[in-house]
């Protein structure tokens, strides 16, 4: 079945559109206009929705997936009272809920029944400054927003070491009502510079894996099926023996078997691959893949065969076979994009 890939071209204010091959080859079909400087993606879960958030403006816009060429009309957009950060529709589509860094809080949308943003269900959520994620957990019961440990981390510069809350932050959500309110307790202790970022759901077993942006590593927890509440189970560093560079850990992905995850190193430049446990979810390390200067940004396709990396300092995408038996990364192109590729979503197509 066809795929396509989208690139959100933050300082070209475009989205590049590419249709991916059953080889795992990448062609530019075209872009579309996204003023504002498209940063962040989210695939609505029909597949029929791709949200996008804006920085300038700043503003979220729904764009319409053409099912049979994956183009992109633009359908809406919302103002927004700060540069959305993350997306993520619930699992029922009937709401998306968006984390805000410099604003540092959370809100979520409804979306009508043709998949645009409607009227906010819960306006705002105050949390704190470097809120980077938030998704709902299997039973769209529960969600959590990380915060990480310094603020303004650029991995191009010096640490200039402004603290930042260092906690993920630990929610019920009305999936009815579409709010969010405050779990018992509210927070999950970290450790020092840890600064959790992103996070991926094993798709079987009650478990979230978190990337630590300044600890430069992966966290697993337990969630509690009844009450949503997280209990750490293990830590591994994303990082290879000896390295002692500047660093720090971007997005996270799980493949759709969960067989494999894979964080982004920023500094060190890989995507560092581990092995999921079948029954446990224990991670054990799969080595590392070279990728384009800071990859901030990265996706699989649909069907976990191959990863898609975006140097947001190179300006080039990096395509990479993923091997079935042990999940290796084997390159298999780079080719330039354009300037600062923020955000890569990848979108199997109907037709």
């Amino acid at each position: 079945m066809a795929s396509v890939l989208y690139v959100g071209l933050q300082d070209e204010d475009k989205i590049a559109i590419f249709s991916i091959d059953e080889a795992g080859g990448l062609r530019r079909l075209g872009d579309v206009a996204a003023a504002g400087g498209p940063s962040v993606m989210a695939v609505g879960p029909d597949r029929r929705m791709l949200y996008v958030g804006q920085r300038g403006g700043p503003a979220l816009t729904a764009f319409r997936i053409d099912p049979e060429t994956g183009g992109l009309a633009a359908a809406g957009t919302a103002a927004q009272p700060h540069a959305p950060t993350f997306l993520a529709p619930d699992r029922s589509g009937r709401f998306l809920l968006v984390a805000y860094y410099q604003g540092g809080g959370a809100a979520v949308f409804r979306l009508a029944a043709d998949g645009t943003v409607g009227a906010a269900s819960q306006a705002w959520l105050a949390t704190a400054t470097g809120a980077h994620a938030i998704a709902t957990d299997r039973s769209n019961r529960f969600a959590y927003v990380p915060h990480i440990a310094r603020i303004q981390d650029n991995v191009l510069e010096p640490p200039k070491n402004i603290p930042g809350p260092n906690t993920i932050m630990q929610f019920r959500f009305d999936a009815e009502s579409g709010t969010l309110s405050a779990n018992t307790p509210p927070r999950v202790a970290q450790a020092d510079l840890a600064g959790p970022r992103h996070y991926c759901f094993h798709p079987d077993l009650d478990l979230v894996y978190f990337s630590n942006e300044q600890g430069c590593s992966v966290t697993s927890y337990r969630i509690h099926p009844g009450n949503g509440t997280l209990a750490p189970l293990q830590t591994i560093s994303t990082l290879p023996g000896g390295f002692e560079g500047r660093n720090t850990c971007s997005q996270i992905h799980l493949t759709p078997s969960a067989r494999f995850l894979y964080v982004g190193n920023r500094g060190h430049n890989s995507i560092a691959g581990f092995r999921v446990a079948p029954g446990t979810g224990f991670l054990v390390p799969a080595g590392h893949a070279a990728t384009e200067a800071v990859p901030s940004a990265f996706c699989l396709d649909p069907e976990g065969r191959f990863l898609f990396a975006a140097g947001t300092a190179s300006g080039r995408l990096a395509s990479y076979r993923i091997a079935e038996e042990n999940g290796a990364l084997t390159p298999l192109a780079v080719q330039p994009v354009g300037a600062r590729p923020a955000a890569v979503a990848a979108v199997r197509l109907d037709k």
